[in-house]
């Protein structure tokens, strides 16, 4: 088919709505930057090499890391088209990574640094992230995202999450944040980096201040709040989405990437932990266990409900990317070592592999539960979303304008 030109239509004019979801997870993010450039190789395929993941999704919704990801897939260079292509997500990741998250000279002292960090401040500065995500990003802000964009962060004055949408912005002004702020409010990891203050001040004089840490201790997995933040806009009565229900999940495409996990029986046990204090919760096992059980626990409840929710719909749009079986160092969020890094680029080659799996919480690991691979279910979607895309073109005002041009019938 030949390639559409102008941006995504309204969902109004289509038969879905379609959502891409990237979880936190530090250096992980490579994982799902490597899918991502594989979907966008299909979609590419199929709609000629200028097609863009913004072309295709209502929203991109993403976490920490994964929000990161998300301002890179969706904000405008100069030609107004994304700034990056998914492909270059991968080697973003493998450049800065080793000066966000620098290494210790010495190995033998790695752990002594880590307790001596955690007890005197965040294990990194975040000096580096925060100029490479300023340089990238620029004065671009949250309304100008080439598409619909939810990025959860944390309010620690307030204790409750703030969640920067591509919705909300347009009723309140006080979030139209600089994408950079909200990148590097979103990536504050407690224990890792520091929290992050900025205020906006509207031309009406309103402010409001923002003391922000990673939104992955409210939603490290985003899918849901995704689809929360369409919901309410299909209750409002946004036009983009008549007469679609609000809960009308059976027209959801969802597409929600992980960034891996390490499961297995000898990470930590009720023994070890019963003993643990301050310094416990936050070092034992080279990595800190608390950021590792709520980031963790949020996400798999999440794939959890929409599971169920999609299966009692009998829909087959919803697709959870996620591999639990990492060990050693690329389990890590920040051991950014050049042979990690490539190490987690042949995790997500190798996840493209494996068969399409869900979380059982009784087990507490993803199992199979299809024939078809993560990379075939990939190359179904770009069918599809390919085919939405195409179908909201033909039925836009500016579609039919052009089917009687050259009289075609629709």
């Amino acid at each position: 088919m030949e390639g559409v030109k102008e941006q995504l239509q309204a969902p109004t004019y289509g038969d879905l709505i379609t959502i891409l979801s990237i979880d936190g997870g530090g250096i992980r993010g490579i994982i799902p930057g490597t899918i991502l450039g594989f979907l966008e190789s299909q979609l590419q395929e199929l709609d000629g090499e200028d097609a863009r993941l913004a072309d295709y999704f209502d929203v991109i919704a993403g976490t920490s890391t994964g929000g990161l990801v998300t301002a890179m897939l969706t904000c405008p260079n100069e030609k107004n088209r994304p700034l990056f292509a998914a492909e270059d997500i991968k080697d973003f990741y493998l450049t800065n990574c080793p000066n966000i998250f620098p290494q210790p000279g010495c190995p033998l002292f790695s752990r002594t640094t880590k307790v001596i960090k955690a007890l005197s401040g965040p294990k990194y500065d975040g000096k580096f992230l925060h100029k490479v995500v300023r340089d990238r990003l620029g004065e671009t802000r949250l309304h100008q995202t080439l598409t619909n964009v939810v990025i959860p962060t944390f309010d620690v004055m307030h204790l409750q999450p703030a969640i920067f949408s591509s919705y909300q912005v347009k009723k309140k002004p006080t979030l139209d944040a600089l994408l950079s702020d909200i990148c590097i409010a979103t990536s504050a990891a407690p224990t890792y980096l520091p929290a992050h203050y900025f205020k906006i001040q509207t031309d009406n004089g309103d402010v409001r201040e923002y003391n922000l840490i990673d939104g992955g201790v409210a939603a490290n997995n985003p899918t849901l709040v995704a689809m929360g933040e369409v919901s309410k806009e299909i209750i409002k009565g946004n036009p983009d989405f008549f007469p679609t229900k609000p809960m009308d999940y059976g027209k959801f495409l969802v597409i929600s990437l992980g960034t891996g996990s390490r499961k297995d029986e000898k990470r930590y046990n009720a023994k070890q932990s019963a003993k643990w204090g301050i310094l416990g919760w936050l070092t034992s096992g080279g990595s800190t266990p608390l950021v590792d059980v709520f980031t963790q626990a949020s996400g798999d409840m999440v794939d959890l409900h929409l599971s169920v929710v999609f299966e009692a719909l009998h829909s087959d749009k919803y697709l959870r990317i996620q591999d639990d079986g990492l060990i050693g160092d690329v389990s890590s969020v920040d051991i950014a070592t050049e042979n990690n890094l490539n190490e987690l680029v042949k995790v997500g080659e190798g996840l493209l592999k494996k068969k399409v799996s869900r979380v059982n919480l009784e087990t507490g690991i993803f199992e199979p539960f299809k024939e078809e691979t993560n990379e075939e279910a990939l190359k179904r979607f770009a069918k599809l979303l390919s085919q939405e895309r195409h179908r909201r073109h033909l039925r836009s005002p500016q579609g039919k304008a052009e089917a009687h041009k050259y009289e075609v019938k629709i």
